[in-house]
């Protein structure tokens, strides 16, 4: 199974994730904005196999944490949350294969498929 490195500022979208995630059996690490889940992959990158977070978050928004998180480590899978289409439109240039977007809301089998889908 995998390491996940999830990063809301809505707890309960944390919760949700969080809860999908490690009920198939994949290590969640749960970050609270962008700036939080950087400073982890900053120390933590080779673990990290799959970053799922929010695109609109404060500090440091979903986006630009993907770009910063596949500068760290180029083959990490990435999957973006939003609640608002054209904020995921943002993602287009990322330079990544594995990168996938999820729009809010959505079921807990939704982003466990989507994770499975990145990781293979």
């Amino acid at each position: 199974m995998a390491n996940i490195l999830l990063a809301d500022d809505d707890a309960a979208v944390r919760d949700l994730v969080r809860r999908a995630l490690t009920a198939e059996g994949h290590t969640v690490h749960v970050t609270q904005d962008g700036g939080e889940a950087l400073d982890y992959l900053k120390t933590h990158a080779a673990a990290v196999d799959v970053l799922v977070s929010d695109v609109d978050m404060p500090q440091l928004d979903g986006v630009s944490l993907a770009r910063e998180a596949i500068a760290l480590k180029p083959k990490i899978a990435v999957v973006l949350m939003s609640g608002f289409s054209d904020q995921l439109d943002r993602a287009s240039d990322l330079d990544s294969r594995r990168l996938a977007s999820i729009s809010k809301p959505f079921t807990l089998e939704q982003i466990r498929s989507l994770v499975r889908v990145v990781l293979a």
